[in-house]
């Protein structure tokens, strides 16, 4: 009988072209000389070299490398963190600065070994990339912090640009892919960030390739939409080692030229759905589509 990783082959199209021009090099020295983490490393993200080398354009990751949760899916260290700098928000906000970004995402590792979650520290980062960059966009990505309320009005106190939370995948496969998250809170807590900032978009991601119907994903959709997310992005999930879950199916980019059009068709100002797509993917794209959208509803 066939194994898995025999019947599922990665196809042609998600071959990675790979960019180490003198702007890639320059930020990856920069990220060491600033002791600054990326998700595009810790999360071996396929799109580092376009994003880096071409785009100009990274996803910080602050509080830290090391994640409280173990996910199924994911490649970033897991264990108990010691490190929470309260220098790191100013960093952040001097190499945006250097980079002259005019879109950033601002992600973290979960620390459920912290009361706020992170919060502070997370609000604090968007308050100094605001000092230091008055045009730059900011999108922050957290954890659901745990679920508490006051944790994420903390963090949507300092006024992002837009609020990105990931359901991840179906509601069936979450118990399976995730650890400690659940589809509940993380509908709850996308709900929750918009009626306390009705004005800011949310946005949220799933990868698809772990053993959903295309009926749960769309279910997902209408999930999503009826806690009224603005913003969706959908890609492949790629298995990052052994120790991961399996992919259970390669999509079609055809397949997700549907997905992306039956998400528009439900609503969601911005769809990027493609094998490669990643949560940040093209990220400066979807808040100008968000903020064309907020001036047609005004």
């Amino acid at each position: 009988m066939a194994t898995n990783e025999e019947r599922v082959r990665k196809p042609e199209w998600l071959k990675i072209k790979l960019n180490t021009n003198e702007t890639y090099v320059g930020l990856k020295k920069m990220m060491r000389e600033k002791q600054l983490h990326t998700v595009c490393e810790e999360a071996k993200c396929p799109n580092i070299h376009e994003c880096w080398a071409i785009r100009k354009t990274a996803t910080f990751m602050i509080l830290g490398d090391v994640c409280t949760r173990a996910c199924r899916f994911c490649a970033v260290k897991t264990g108990l963190p010691t490190e929470l700098d309260w220098q790191e928000p100013e960093r952040v906000a001097d190499s945006v600065r250097l980079m002259n970004l005019k879109h950033v995402v601002v992600t973290a590792v979960a620390r459920d070994d912290l009361k706020d979650g992170g919060a502070a520290v997370f609000a604090e980062t968007v308050r100094a990339i605001r000092r230091k960059n008055p045009l730059t966009t900011i999108e922050v990505l957290p954890s659901d912090m745990g679920g508490v309320y006051e944790n994420l009005k903390i963090l949507m106190d300092a006024r992002p640009d837009i609020l990105n939370h990931n359901i991840e995948t179906v509601r069936r496969l979450t118990p399976r892919v995730r650890a400690r998250a659940t589809y509940e809170r993380s509908l709850e807590f996308l709900r929750r960030a918009k009626e306390l900032q009705p004005d800011i978009p949310t946005k949220s991601s799933i990868m698809i390739g772990l053993g959903e119907t295309k009926e749960e994903i769309i279910e997902t959709m209408d999930d999503l939409r009826a806690n009224h997310v603005d913003i969706l992005t959908i890609g492949q999930y790629l298995q990052p080692t052994k120790k991961h879950l399996k992919v259970e199916k390669y999509y079609h980019p055809h397949e997700f030229m549907e997905l992306k059009e039956i998400a528009l068709s439900k609503g969601f100002s911005h769809c990027e759905a493609g094998p490669l797509v990643r949560s940040s993917y093209h990220a400066d794209e979807q808040v100008n589509a968000a903020t064309q959208q907020r001036h047609k509803e005004a």
